[in-house]
């Protein structure tokens, strides 16, 4: 199974430390994903870990983005083996980075991000529905949520040890709601 890639192309997170977080999930997370957070965790050893949940209703603005480097672990035990992002998840119950995307933030996402269907969609919504921790494709923005408007398809070269291969699909976004 293939989890989301995420690239932070040019975002003010880059910068600015108020805007990332470490978080902590009941969920299973890919990067990319959008999450709600909460209070401080009460775990021992978490504390200056927020807790994390799947947006829903009434709680579709001031979301974080999940960005953890992908230290893919083999077995369970050994990291760094495998150098394909898409075999990378952040597990329930691991400590993992999470940042407030801006407005004008580009960014961009694998199909695996994604829910619903792109056709002619030019917008991703975050929704409480059909989403959860995805955003949602639509012919629009959405109104007091937080959207992503497409600038363009795009590839992400991915290592596969062959020549000119390896490439994915992506979607280069940029933050038009928070």
């Amino acid at each position: 199974m293939a989890y989301g890639v995420l690239i932070k192309n040019a975002v003010a997170a880059q910068n600015v430390d108020a805007f990332n977080r470490s978080a902590v999930s009941a969920s299973v997370v890919d990067n990319g994903n959008i999450v709600k957070l909460g209070a401080l965790s009460t775990t021992a050893g978490e504390s200056e870990v927020f807790v994390a949940a799947v947006p829903a209703t009434g709680s579709l603005t001031d979301l974080f983005m999940a960005y953890q480097p992908e230290n893919v672990a083999t077995d369970g035990k050994y990291k760094n083996l495998d150098p394909n992002p898409q075999n990378f998840t952040n597990a329930i119950g691991d400590v993992f980075s999470v940042f407030k995307p801006q407005l004008h933030d580009i960014i961009t996402l694998t199909a695996e991000n994604l829910a619903g269907t792109k056709g002619s969609n030019t917008f991703v919504n975050a929704t409480d529905s059909t989403g959860g921790l995805k955003v949602v494709w639509g012919s629009t923005q959405t109104a007091s949520v937080f959207s992503m408007k497409l600038l363009e398809t795009t590839n992400i070269a991915l290592p596969d040890g062959g020549i000119n291969s390896g490439r994915v699909t992506a979607y280069k976004f940029e933050v038009v709601g928070l």
